[in-house]
């Protein structure tokens, strides 16, 4: 196996992390607090990582538990995940920009009102681009269960962004 470097293996995935944590806490501060433990452990536990089958699920795993974690411990309530937390795809005039800013936050809006392992799988899946064996090993769930739950957390989001874009709502 190669050997493995904190700045080049880990670090990189700092960006994950914090995408993952914020999704799960929709805090940024607290995104970010989690994001340096997660680091922190992962640095601890440095003599075993030749072990993991991934160093990189195994972050996830760190994170998301630590987000959990946490999330429970403040009683968190659900906060709806804000346009401008990411990058809105161009567009050629004022008007299609809007009309992108306005879809993306009602994708935003019926993903957050997903259930929690729904929403955590399409993250997972659609925006980090994780594999369905890798979110397996993150959410501690078979593939099949993975690829059930993100069939369905897809069929919702796009039913009600139809009724939604239909209705004019």
């Amino acid at each position: 196996m190669q050997e493995l470097s904190f700045r080049n293996d880990i670090l990189p995935l700092k960006d994950k992390l914090f995408r993952l944590a914020l999704r799960i806490t929709f805090d940024r501060a607290e995104a970010e607090d989690i994001v340096q433990e997660t680091l922190i452990r992962v640095w601890n536990k440095r003599d075993e990582w030749a072990q993991f089958g991934s160093v990189e699920a195994y972050c996830l795993t760190v994170a998301k538990n630590l987000a959990i974690d946490r999330s429970e411990r403040k009683d968190a309530h659900t906060v709806e995940f804000t346009p401008d937390m990411e990058q809105l795809a161009d567009a050629s005039n004022p008007y299609d920009k809007l009309v992108n800013k306005e879809r993306m936050a009602l994708i935003h809006r019926l993903m957050n009102e997903l259930p929690e392992k729904q929403r955590l799988i399409m993250q997972l899946r659609d925006v980090e681009g994780k594999s369905y064996k890798e979110i397996a090993v993150v959410l501690n769930l078979t593939e099949e269960q993975v690829k059930v739950n993100l069939f369905r957390a897809r069929q919702k989001v796009k039913q009600k962004f139809i009724d939604t874009e239909g209705y004019g709502l």
